[in-house]
């Protein structure tokens, strides 16, 4: 049985409420109990003092790779999911291109079943479009609905097949879920390494143009107009891509798309010195590129802020730049990075971070939560905005540490993480407030 959670004197900033205000949250059996200015705590119940903190419905990341099956040496089901709770997010979506590809309801069952076995933050198995995510034909996709798949893609791997995805938009929506995609027309630069342009012309690396992304973009967005189907955009990170989005919209094309911390905050020049730790694809791009990125998540054409939580063994990181793996670890960073760098610099408020952290992607992926509402499922994020903290990758919960942002300083941090009104992480401070009755 769950334990009885009385969160008292926090500001509760709930935008599926349109609420901002200083409010006691009673947590039991799972669920909101309720919500209000003053409650009284029932019998054996933990309270803990939330004065000066922030309590938002628990964040939510659609778009995390967890390895296992397969890689377990980078990362594993359970550490991922503690190091997402250590990050303040109550749940994730885990991606299928493991080993084996999570392409059938057994694979699916099973990342499913070790994410409960975890006890951390909820793990949402996404299904693969495609079987062995080759492109070729349709992986059994009611199936894996049925074994937990809350989407499906084939990330990491662009659906180059046009027929393909068509089928999986009209297919999709007799299950009611996203087809996420991974835009991107390898056949414009198969081995390309960063964004092209000048610093990879310095560095004598082969670029990927933006125009890979793009067109990639326009074709998912037709089949989703012709189909009626949800397409979801993953990592958009290109100008061009950001406005193909938002004119599909206006057009009432049903399409929804996340942008990546780190596309946010970082430009190409990161990679300079050939920095393996900022090599990840989509590449971090132009200035131009990153700024449009930020006005798409103010604007709301880019609706969820997701992490491509991807981590990789530090020998792999090592190796040249042209062999080495792409993607970083972000799940423990992302609520300092978009606190410091796109909230307190302008760029959104934190009602709409939190929008584009919990209540859209609970939307836009069909989950539980994204809500403090009385009688919803009791996950929740309580978040310090004052805390200041440096980013140390060894301190880290997940096995990887490939992290373009070790020692950066950073404003905001989770303090309590709660899962189904049970507590799963908080942090290892001194003035943690609890008392109990």
């Amino acid at each position: 049985m769950s334990e009885k959670l009385l969160l008292k004197g926090g500001r509760v900033l709930d935008p599926s409420q349109d609420l901002d205000g200083v409010r006691d949250i009673l947590l039991a059996d799972g669920m909101v109990a309720a919500l209000g200015e003053q409650i009284d705590a029932p019998e054996d119940t933990r309270i803990i003092d939330c004065a000066g903190l922030f309590v938002t419905p628990g964040l939510i990341d659609v778009h995390v790779h967890l390895r296992e099956p397969g890689g377990e040496h980078n990362e594993t089901i359970t550490s991922g999911a503690r190091a997402a709770a250590a990050g303040g997010f109550t749940a994730v979506c885990a991606m299928p291109n493991t080993d084996p590809a999570m392409d059938d309801p057994a694979s699916v069952g099973f990342v499913a079943a070790e994410g409960r076995r975890a006890q951390a933050a909820r793990v949402y198995p996404v299904g693969c479009i495609s079987v062995g995510r080759s492109g070729e034909r349709l992986a059994p996709v009611g199936e894996m609905v049925v074994a937990g798949a809350v989407a499906i893609t084939d990330d990491g791997s662009p659906v180059t097949n046009s027929l393909l995805m068509r089928l999986a938009l009209e297919y999709a929506q007799s299950f009611g879920i996203p087809v996420a995609d991974h835009p991107e027309d390898l056949s414009l630069s198969p081995s390309g390494q960063m964004n092209e342009g000048l610093v990879a012309t310095r560095l004598g690396l082969k670029g990927k143009p933006n125009a890979m992304e793009d067109t990639h973009i326009l074709r998912d967005i037709m089949l989703a107009e012709l189909t009626g189907g949800h397409l979801h955009l993953q990592h958009v990170s290109t100008r061009f891509g950001v406005e193909s989005i938002r004119q599909a919209k206006s057009r009432g094309v049903h399409v929804t798309a996340e942008a990546s911390p780190h596309h946010l905050v970082l430009t190409e020049d990161a990679v300079d010195g050939y920095r393996t730790e900022a090599k990840m694809n989509p590449p971090l791009r132009a200035q131009t590129d990153v700024d449009a990125v930020r006005a798409g998540l103010a604007d709301g054409t880019l609706d969820i802020i997701a992490t491509d939580h991807a981590p990789h063994h530090y020998d792999e990181k090592e190796a040249a730049f042209e062999d080495a793996p792409n993607g970083i670890v972000g799940l423990e960073t992302a609520v300092g990075i978009v606190l410091t760098r796109v909230v307190n610099e302008g760029v959104i408020d934190l009602a709409t971070m939190v929008e584009r952290m919990s209540c859209q992607p609970a939307r836009a992926f069909g989950l539980p939560g994204g809500t403090l509402a009385e009688g919803s499922v009791g996950d929740v994020s309580v978040l310090d905005l004052d805390a200041q903290w440096t980013v140390d990758a060894a301190a880290f919960l997940s096995k990887s540490r490939n992290t373009p942002f070790a020692g950066w300083v950073l404003q905001g941090a989770p303090v309590h993480t709660i899962v189904g009104g049970k507590t799963v992480w908080e942090a290892a401070r001194e003035d943690v407030r609890e008392d109990a009755t």
